[in-house]
């Protein structure tokens, strides 16, 4: 992309974040800024943090701060913030990047859905969003149930990287999703995918479907075979979170990577009390990318990481 073409693409992102902003701030929400450096982070399998010493770590993600201020009061916040994450590279990922959160108190997961939707149609100008279960999107597009089939059934489907765990289901499903059924959603409007296995609801809550399986209250928005957003109806108890994130260690351990601190700061919140509520984490840049018509992330960050780093 050429300089004039790159300016171009700045000013309709400047434009992007001035209407998300107008829109949050419409909705009622507070605009909030917590630290980028801490000694805690969100333990996470699939995400790794970048650290800046042996003790503290750049934030991969808002989330443990923004929760901590919902615990002390807040009731609908939001947070335009950079984030970091070790290993991300690719015309969809980088090091750092833009990350939207927002979380309301009162809000189901439904509710969550809603919001999002009407985010979407106000910044894109897109019709209302499909809503489509995590099983019916891989009935759908794979042609099988991922709450029933055996791990034989889905290991039949996709030709596994020698690496993976041949006996780990999620990384079955999360193959299949990445391979046959993402590159297919929200082709000709968004669509927001929901009710994840609860093997997958990381810090969400778990209910029963209507078919009777066990699911999480999670939901993603994809557009244009793009994942946009990922959102909770977030789980507030914290015995359970503490359990969630010492299986998450152990499964980091496992894999012959560190153990991550548990966020204790972030359970005391818990326990004192985290409000029922729903968040949402968006990718501002791949938002970016997809109003502009830009083909990579890189063509609307101001200096991409390779860029920012010569001389």
């Amino acid at each position: 992309m050429n300089a004039a073409s790159k300016l171009d693409a700045l000013k309709e992102r400047a434009d992007l974040l001035r209407r998300l902003r107008d829109f949050f701030n419409t909705c009622g929400f507070l605009e909030v800024e917590t630290p980028l450096v801490a000694d805690e982070v969100i333990p996470e399998l699939h995400i790794e943090p970048l650290r800046l010493t042996s003790s503290q770590f750049l934030q991969a993600s808002p989330e443990l701060h923004m929760k901590r201020l919902l615990a002390d009061g807040a009731k609908a916040i939001f947070q335009v913030t950079h984030s970091f994450r070790a290993g991300e590279r690719g015309k969809l990922h980088h090091p750092e990047f833009t990350m939207v959160e927002w979380y309301r108190v009162g809000d189901d997961m439904q509710a969550g859905i809603s919001l999002l939707d009407e985010l979407m149609q106000s910044l894109l100008q897109t019709p209302p969003a499909k809503r489509t279960t995590y099983a019916e999107a891989f009935e759908q597009h794979a042609g099988i149930n991922p709450h029933e089939a055996s791990i034989e059934e889905l290991a039949a489907m996709e030709d596994a990287p020698a690496e993976m765990k041949r006996t780990d289901r999620d990384e079955w499903l999360n193959l299949i999703l990445a391979k046959s059924v993402e590159p297919q959603l929200g082709r000709n409007r968004p669509e927001i995918i929901y009710h994840y296995p609860a093997s997958q609801a990381a810090l969400a809550k778990t209910a029963t479907s209507p078919a009777g399986h066990e699911v999480a209250e999670r939901f993603e928005l994809y557009y244009r075979g793009i994942e946009l957003a990922n959102g909770y109806h977030e789980l507030c108890d914290p015995a359970e979170q503490r359990r969630r994130f010492e299986e998450v260690n152990a499964a980091r351990v496992a894999d012959g990577r560190p153990a991550l601190p548990i966020p204790e700061n972030l359970l005391k919140a818990m326990e004192k009390g985290l409000p029922d509520c729903t968040g949402v984490a968006l990718g501002f840049d791949r938002l970016a990318m997809l109003a502009t018509g830009a083909d990579s992330i890189h063509d609307v960050m101001t200096f991409s990481f390779c860029h920012a780093m010569l001389q």
